[in-house]
């Protein structure tokens, strides 16, 4: 056989291989306990607060800061009995330019560590991506506290997830993954690129009643986004069980060793309690027989992960008509369905309004301002301006929302957690969780969270405070940038 022939059969093999390899990866089943759409359940507004970070400046330049998410998640620490699960993306006082607005990593271990040395019965489940170890090249000391004093961490086995970076992730399988030890700066850039993350925002614990107290949100213990802008809601209720099970889930397909009997609260310890709190979510998804509106003095609860934020999204979005309001405020905003849905909407006639990260704080793969800059760009051109975009005046830190809210006559529905509107957070690539609240708009959480979103936009604060500005200040209309975030988008070649 001639070299060239031998050449060109090998060059076809392995072109073959990659393509098997990426064919499999970027569609193989997911693993248990991922895409959920719990049943809707029926829960009181008394039993839930809307939290947010806040990060802005004033007219002389100096900060302005207001904080509660990480106050709320110890709470959730403190008033647990039977066990406490976590899963957030990272977590750890990593190194950072500037100081911390707070040291929430270890304000958390350390009350974790306490309510170890006071009861060395309450299980601790810490899930974690497994960049905060480099892969397991290292040992974060917070983390090794924990493992210390009996609490299990888990590293999520991003493995088990499909391959948002096919291009990239099919070469590294056939040739770096062979040499990969986890060890050495090359090997762990070699994984990162693969481009999967756990990124969820969750702490979920019994309540000390019976029930289960929860925050899900879009910020994450590490000092170095502190400082970031972000928002949570806290829930309680046993009706949590299904984002429970999910964790759960997710420690068990990553080599978690705990027992499902150790997690869960006194009611429902039982099988047949928690068949019967399953059975009520159904049998009550009416909420006191107010149909397909929000119930008359509570709320309608959904808890959504994975690709099922997607779904639950969209299916709002498209039943928008006129008169119909749209509030968004995310941190990333590109999957090409979400786009479409937001134009469609504007041109039915709803209001659509925008806050978005300008990307001014620095970019992991691709050129600042992308891609929130240029599909920006196209929504309000394609609109004709009926799609209303602001930009958050972040000041080296960034605006790390996860927020969707639609306003449909006396109703609100809103969506809050972890996930971005990208391809990556809601194509069922990386772990994320939201929950999906419907309820009157003139409810305590309603104007908590129309009064947050209607503050940064119109501005209304004191001494000076700019939340937001205009759009032109950030406007990006370049054709290149456009289709190089529609590359990077549809490709995986991105961080975002």
């Amino acid at each position: 056989m001639r070299p060239q022939r031998a050449a060109a059969l090998v060059l076809l093999g392995a072109l073959g291989a990659w393509g098997g390899i990426e064919a499999w990866q970027s569609l193989k089943p997911l693993p248990p306990g991922l895409h959920v759409a719990s049943p809707p359940y029926c829960g009181s507004d008394a039993q839930a607060a809307f939290i947010a970070d806040v990060t802005a400046a004033d007219a002389f330049g100096r900060a302005a800061v207001s904080q509660g998410i990480l106050d709320a998640m110890l709470e959730v620490v403190q008033g647990a009995h039977r066990f406490i699960v976590l899963d957030y993306a990272l977590f750890g006082a990593d190194a950072t330019a500037t100081a911390p607005q707070r040291h929430g990593a270890a304000a958390l271990t350390d009350a974790l560590l306490e309510r170890r040395r006071n009861d060395p019965q309450l299980q601790v489940l810490l899930i974690t991506d497994p960049v905060n170890e480099r892969y397991g090249a290292t040992r974060l000391a917070e983390l090794e506290l924990l493992r210390a004093a009996g609490a299990e961490v888990v590293l999520a086995d991003t493995g088990q997830l499909r391959d948002s970076n096919p291009l990239y992730s099919g070469l590294w399988r056939l040739t770096l993954a062979w040499w990969d030890r986890y060890a050495g700066p090359m090997a762990f850039a070699g994984r990162r690129l693969n481009f999967k993350a756990d990124g969820r925002r969750v702490i979920i614990a019994d309540d000390g009643r019976g029930g289960l107290a929860a925050v899900i949100g879009s910020a994450t213990p590490l000092d170095s986004e502190s400082g970031w802008s972000n928002v949570a809601v806290r829930l309680g209720g046993e009706e949590l069980q299904a984002l429970l099970a999910s964790e759960l889930a997710v420690a068990g397909f990553s080599g978690g060793r705990g027992r499902a009997q150790a997690f869960a609260p006194a009611s429902a310890a039982a099988p047949a309690a928690a068949a019967q709190v399953a059975a009520a979510q159904v049998a009550d998804a009416s909420c006191g027989g107010a149909g397909a509106g929000p119930p008359g003095s509570g709320m309608r609860v959904q808890l959504l992960t994975e690709g099922a934020i997607r779904e639950a999204l969209l299916a709002r979005l498209d039943a928008t008509q006129r008169g119909d309001s749209i509030e968004v405020a995310v941190f990333h905003l590109a999957e090409r369905s979400i786009v479409d849905s937001l134009l469609s909407a504007a041109r039915r006639g709803a209001s659509v309004r925008l806050i978005l990260d300008p990307g001014t704080a620095g970019v992991e793969v691709g050129a600042a301002g992308i891609p929130n800059r240029p599909v920006a760009a196209e929504l309000v051109a394609r609109s004709g301006g009926a799609v209303r975009v602001r930009w958050y005046r972040t000041h080296g830190e960034r605006f790390h929302d996860g927020l969707v809210m639609i306003e449909s006559g006396a109703s609100l529905w809103l969506a809050l957690g972890s996930a971005q509107l990208t391809r990556r957070s809601l194509d069922d690539y990386d772990l994320e969780a939201d929950v999906a609240i419907e309820l009157l708009r003139d409810s305590a959480l309603g104007e908590q969270a129309l009064g947050y979103f209607d503050t940064l936009w119109s501005n209304r604060a004191s001494l000076g405070i700019e939340y937001t500005t205009d759009f032109a200040v950030f406007a990006d209309p370049a054709q290149s940038d456009y289709w190089l975030g529609r590359v990077m988008e549809g490709t995986g070649l991105s961080a975002f």
